[in-house]
């Protein structure tokens, strides 16, 4: 048990099953020493799990300047597979990028090893999809990732957006979590899910709440969440970040924020207990 409640196997590390995602410290509108509040304010209540990437614009760079040196409980965990080009995301798949990748995190985070990086896949959306030499068999790419495990320069191996046929054939190289895109109204990648179950992973769902993209469901919107959330007192957010909470004792959280009034709103789900018939009603939406 961990302030914040239960935790969940990640690396071989217990860590709480609410942790922080970083894509937001990249915003521009958002004055940087502002952000550092927020970080350690996670840190204090308990969070222990930060996920960020190089390709996070200035992410790694705030989260250096905020929290170097790093707690030694502090498990830092970055993806690879894309890269900033003029401001757009774009692939980079090919194992040589995925070294340089890592070798930019480990720079920008000021480590010499990263705990856990995701290899990111770009087959299927959302976001970007491979073309051209940027289609790259996965087999290959795990084996610059074992290499750079062997090095010493990460410590576990991590996927995201991916299938359980990839997922599957993945296993033997020693695969520690998953990051897919999955929530309450969008659960397309239960198999995957079903998989990590089987083999006792971490699954971090990515777009806990619904995608941010036009035409995706958004669970706080959704009617029987909202009416839930009334009832016991909370957020719809919290209600439907609850609900991963419940579906699967390895899933760890990863919401991000810039405001300190959220954090605390996220940080507050570890105590949310879902009533079994609320729980029912939600699992058959």
């Amino acid at each position: 048990m961990t302030a914040l409640g239960s935790t969940a196997r990640l690396a071989g590390r217990d860590v709480a099953r609410i942790g922080f995602g970083a894509l937001q410290l990249e915003r521009t509108d958002v004055p940087r020493e502002t952000l550092y509040p927020v970080l350690h304010a996670a840190l204090d209540g308990g969070v222990n799990h930060l996920d960020t990437a190089h390709f996070y614009g200035a992410a790694n760079d705030v989260i250096r300047e905020a929290l170097h040196p790093y707690p030694d409980d502090l498990v830092l965990v970055t993806k690879v597979g894309a890269n900033r080009r003029d401001g757009a995301l774009v692939a980079a798949q090919q194992p040589a990028e995925l070294r340089a990748q890592v070798e930019e995190n480990l720079a920008t985070l000021g480590v010499e090893r990263v705990d856990v990086v995701n290899l990111r896949r770009i087959d299927a959306p959302p976001g970007i999809i491979a073309e051209g030499d940027q289609i790259v068999d996965l087999d290959d790419q795990l084996a610059e990732l074992i290499s750079l495990r062997e090095q010493g320069k990460i410590g576990a191996i991590g996927l995201s957006n991916v299938s359980a046929d990839q997922l599957r054939h993945a296993l033997p190289a020693g695969i520690t979590c998953v990051q897919n895109n999955y929530n309450l109204l969008d659960r397309t990648a239960e198999p995957v899910l079903d998989l990590c179950r089987e083999h006792d992973l971490a699954w971090v769902p990515f777009f806990a709440l619904g995608a941010r993209y036009p035409g995706f469901p958004q669970v706080t919107e959704d009617p029987v969440v909202q009416e839930i959330a009334q009832d016991l007192g909370g957020t719809p957010a919290q209600v439907g970040l609850a609900w991963q909470l419940a579906n699967y004792e390895g899933t760890l959280l990863i919401q991000g924020t810039t405001s300190l009034e959220h954090l605390a709103e996220n940080l507050a789900v570890a105590k949310i207990e879902l009533p079994a018939a609320a729980l029912d009603r939600l699992s058959s939406r």
